[in-house]
């Protein structure tokens, strides 16, 4: 089939859509991204749509094994976001990392694609993950300088503070859930000024626990899902081992 406008979205697990699960699509998961591409496609008959996302790959694996494959699908409009796995590291150039993603964002406009970024998350109401806020900073003013320099569109994440509600993030604590990827997608569609009829699913309450439960909640979170994070991390793997992109070739959801 012969697409005339081709959406190509590259990035980690944020893109492939890890948090809000579906058993019927590849990898188990939907996302943000398949909703974007649902609602552009529902009004473009020639409209084909990839995701090359993999969850835990880290910016210089994202540029390596995702750029020049968007490249060749011959994109219209390209979303990425990199870099969040590696604010997470132990040590991080970030100055560094971010002259690759300039040299990335600038070979992926050379197409001609609209190109869509992100800068990330304000992770101020989390215990754990707070310690990391100011490189986020120090990241989202270099990309904010990237895409005013190559006119790529913004989605500003650091600002939505829906995302303080724990009912858009999923049990992990770490990805969003299906109310968070709803809600991310409407974000996206609405920086592309493009009519929608989505609405975001009812959010998972999140119930006042007593201190003594408090305790044993944040304790199972570290059995089930942070201590095997630090594992990987420890040990040199990823969540993403042995995962193919969801959608390697332009399609029609």
């Amino acid at each position: 089939m012969d697409f005339t406008t081709r959406f190509v979205a590259l990035g980690d697990s944020f893109t492939e859509g890890v948090g809000d699960d579906d058993h019927t699509r590849p990898n188990g998961v939907r996302g943000w991204a398949d909703r974007v591409a649902e609602q552009l496609g529902a009004v473009d008959p020639g409209f084909g749509y990839a995701n090359l996302a993999i969850r835990g790959r880290k910016l210089r694996q994202i540029m390596a094994e995702q750029v020049d494959a968007a490249v060749e699908l011959q994109p219209t409009l390209v979303s990425i976001y990199a870099g969040a796995n590696d604010i997470l590291r132990p040590r991080i150039d970030i100055d560094e990392l971010l002259v690759e993603y300039n040299n990335a964002i600038a070979k992926l406009r050379a197409t001609g694609a609209t190109v869509l970024m992100f800068t990330g998350f304000d992770s101020r109401g989390s215990k754990v993950f707070s310690t990391t806020r100011g490189r986020t900073a120090i990241y989202n003013e270099l990309v904010r300088g990237i895409a005013g320099d190559h006119g790529a569109l913004l989605v500003d994440y650091w600002r939505f503070s829906e995302y303080y509600d724990w009912g858009m993030w999923a049990q992990d604590r770490m990805h969003m859930s299906a109310a968070g990827h709803a809600n991310m997608a409407k974000r996206v569609l609405d920086v592309l000024e493009h009519d929608h009829s989505l609405e975001v699913p009812p959010m998972t309450p999140v119930p006042e626990l007593s201190r003594v439960d408090a305790v044993r909640a944040n304790a199972r979170w570290v059995r089930e899902f942070a201590g095997p994070w630090v594992v990987r991390r420890v040990t040199g793997k990823s969540s993403g081992d042995g995962l193919k992109p969801r959608y390697p070739q332009l399609t029609r959801l």
